[in-house]
């Protein structure tokens, strides 16, 4: 199976993870994720940040930072990249059901979508 690479937005504030709860219509609907999406072919992390996060936040993404992690999610031809993302305005949850501030403690306890479950526990000692 060909696989699909995805962004993950790890966009921290005050010691505090953006999340989104995803539309219960959606794989893994209700379970909370780093917002992102699909990479076109041949684009730059940042403009995929930029794109996705004004459709499902309308926020800008003004810096893509280091990659953290990556997870396949099962069944699925996605590959997440889950990357540091600097933005700039205030999230309003446009595709997502809600969005929310956490704590990396906070994070542990939330229902995660699998790949980002994964990342989690990488955080895990991180400073929070």
């Amino acid at each position: 199976m060909e696989t699909i690479p995805v962004i993950a937005a790890v966009i921290s504030r005050d010691g505090r993870y953006l999340l989104g709860r995803r539309p219960e219509e959606k794989r893994h609907g209700g379970l909370w994720e780093f917002p992102g999406g699909k990479l076109h072919e041949g684009e730059a992390l940042l403009s995929a940040a930029d794109r996705e996060l004004e459709e499902e936040l309308g926020i800008r993404a003004v810096s893509a930072g280091e990659l953290l992690f990556s997870a396949s999610d099962a069944d699925s031809p996605f590959v997440i990249h889950f990357v540091e993302v600097d933005t700039e305005g205030e999230p309003v949850a446009l595709e997502h059901s809600e969005v929310g501030w956490f704590t990396a403690a906070e994070l542990e306890g939330l229902p995660l979508a699998p790949a980002d479950a994964q990342f989690v526990r990488t955080l895990e000692g991180a400073p929070g």
